[in-house]
């Protein structure tokens, strides 16, 4: 029989810029994962020798964000020697791969409680350091049609039919939607200041914002992946979908996700440990899921991994409130809102990745944190958060208010 697995708190850095002149450069992963867990502790007055776990996900596990970061991560935090660290690596969907993980140990009965996050230092660890045989190894990359995730967006576009309007439009609902949340503090209770070296506060706030993008001004950016195109992937693309004769470039650096750095956590425990440890639980995780999708667009995983989660709970499309699919492209979200005819008003409903920034190992468990923090805000029951990721996976978990 399952152990019910709850939700007790979760918290996350502001997203820095994922850049040298980014606020959050001069902090390693290790310090922002540092961080979280500490904001964890400290709020909850934790005893950290109950947990059995850490487990964070980072797309880049390589250089000095390798190392079983998360062991690093939890004794220089200063939590109890006993409590074990793991490195999971699910490319975009490592941060929510790891809560899972988290909850697949409490479900079993095999550990009482155990905290699941990410992190990612985009302007420190570039995105591609650790090409692997998927990408790299021609062997391997010719057999899966392997194009990069721009492509795949865009092919996303001329496949369904989303012209350069309709992804500027939802960009700029996304800008809207998150510079409200921002105004209004939907975010204040778990965005934890980052500090520096000297304990000063360095960034409270999301800064890759553009609150004042309109259609207008994104229409003014050029396409991002012709250039990609023209090194053959194009070509690729068109022979593993033959139907196409040209590529439409819709996707720019404004209606796209952002790079960014930062860490998310989400605390997890069984009810046995919420007792002990005399805290009260916030949610439930219902079910989770992964999946495998076709690898050269390598976006289209979240429908199928959303109707799997589903199938796991037990629950229909429509007993979801809300729903938190990560932003990477904006034709990633408008097809999952036509595949799974889920209106726009119960997705990202306070922005995403497009506004806010994509620290590709942490956005899982930010993204399940701000669901989480919207059921409680709004009163409503359940949500989903999902993302597509490289190589054509996806992963998704079910969450519900107690």
């Amino acid at each position: 029989m399952m152990t019910d697995v709850y939700i007790y708190d979760h918290a996350r850095t502001p997203r820095g810029k994922g850049r040298p002149d980014g606020a959050l450069h001069e902090i390693p992963a290790v310090q922002l994962a540092t961080q979280v867990l500490e904001a964890l502790r400290d709020r909850n007055g934790l005893d950290t020798s109950l947990l059995d776990d850490v487990v964070i996900g980072c797309a880049q596990p390589v250089a000095e964000q390798g190392g079983v970061l998360a062991r690093a991560a939890v004794l220089n935090a200063g939590y109890a020697q006993s409590v074990a660290g793991q490195q999971v690596h699910r490319f975009c969907a490592s941060g929510l791969e790891a809560v899972n993980n988290v909850a697949g140990q409490i479900a079993s009965g095999m550990s009482q409680a155990g905290i699941g996050g990410g992190v990612e230092s985009m302007s420190r660890v570039i995105m591609g350091y650790d090409s692997g045989a998927w990408s790299a190894d021609p062997r391997v990359a010719h057999h899966n049609y392997f194009a990069p995730q721009g492509i795949g967006a865009d092919l996303i576009a001329t496949l369904d039919g989303y012209s350069r309007t309709d992804v500027d439009a939802y960009a700029v609902e996304s800008q809207r939607r998150a510079a409200l949340a921002w105004d209004e503090g939907r975010f204040d209770r778990s965005v934890v200041p980052v500090r520096d070296v000297i304990g000063e506060v360095i960034l409270t706030h999301d800064e890759h914002r553009r609150p004042g993008s309109t259609v207008e001004s994104l229409a003014a950016l050029k396409p991002a992946f012709p250039g990609m195109a023209a090194l053959g992937f194009d070509r690729v693309a068109r022979e593993r979908y033959p139907e196409i004769e040209d590529m439409e470039f819709v996707h720019t650096g404004g209606n796209s996700s952002g790079i960014v750095d930062g860490s998310g956590a989400i605390l997890l425990g069984s009810a046995d440990f919420g007792k002990a440890a005399g805290l009260t639980p916030r949610a439930r995780i219902r079910a989770w899921a992964s999946i495998g999708s076709e690898p050269t667009i390598m976006l289209t995983a979240p429908a199928d991994v959303a109707n799997k989660a589903l199938k796991n709970a037990g629950m229909t499309k429509d007993e979801i409130d809300l729903y938190e699919l990560n932003e990477a492209f904006a034709s990633v979200v408008l097809r999952f809102m036509n595949r799974m005819e889920i209106d726009h008003a119960k997705v990202n409903v306070n922005g995403g990745a497009i506004a806010l920034g994509h620290p590709l190992g942490a956005t899982g468990a930010m993204i399940l944190g701000t669901a989480l923090d919207e059921l409680e805000r709004t009163g409503k029951g359940t949500a989903m958060a999902l993302l597509c990721a490289g190589n054509g996976l996806g992963t998704a978990t079910i969450i519900e208010r107690v």
